[in-house]
């Protein structure tokens, strides 16, 4: 996949709302030998480029609510308080603190990330994927972004043992972002 360095073009420069019609959070975890994908329904945030990478900065929230894992039972759980807590908090949070160009024309993108109270900080691998006019008179973006985190880091520790020590359910989670946004005028 090609990258477009965020310092070559004039047309990224700007403040940009994510578009959730059109772009998609989801994760996987290990369950036993397999992996299960789950997504996030509900979720928005912007982000403001500069005209150097270093000055930009991104600010998403996601409604932890909407898990979708396509099981309803399991989602049910995922919400309890044995994973989520929704009613306690039903928003995860992810506010930038540096954004670094990477010498393969990728970028990382430091930040904090707030999950069932708990703030980390996580880095998520960013590639730019371009920016076009859409048929309405609005310009869009394209932007791939992922990450890896500890789901105990943030106290979301809900497990089953299995024989030999095991676990049902891994602790590392596979963070994918798929996201469109529209510049702000």
């Amino acid at each position: 996949m090609s990258t477009v360095p965020l310092t070559e073009t004039d047309q990224l420069t700007g403040v940009w709302q994510i578009d959730p019609a059109h772009s998609e959070v989801s994760f996987t975890v290990r369950h036993l030998m397999a992996r299960v994908r789950g997504s996030f329904s509900s979720f928005g945030g912007t982000i403001s480029v500069g005209d150097d990478p270093a000055r930009s900065s991104v600010r998403a929230d996601i409604d932890i609510t909407s898990v979708d894992t396509r099981s309803a039972e399991r989602d049910k759980h995922l919400r309890s308080t044995d994973y989520f807590d929704t009613d306690t908090h039903p928003t995860a949070h992810f506010e930038s603190a540096t954004v670094r160009e990477q010498e393969d024309g990728r970028y990382s993108v430091e930040g904090f990330m707030t999950v069932k109270g708990e703030t980390r900080l996580v880095t998520l691998d960013l590639v730019f994927l371009g920016v076009a006019e859409d048929p309405w008179g609005g310009t869009r973006a394209g932007f791939r972004a992922s990450t890896r985190i500890s789901r105990s880091d943030f106290g979301v520790t809900g497990n089953v043992s299995l024989p030999g020590g095991r676990a049902l359910i891994g602790d590392s989670v596979d963070i994918e972002l798929e996201i469109e946004a529209v510049r702000q005028q």
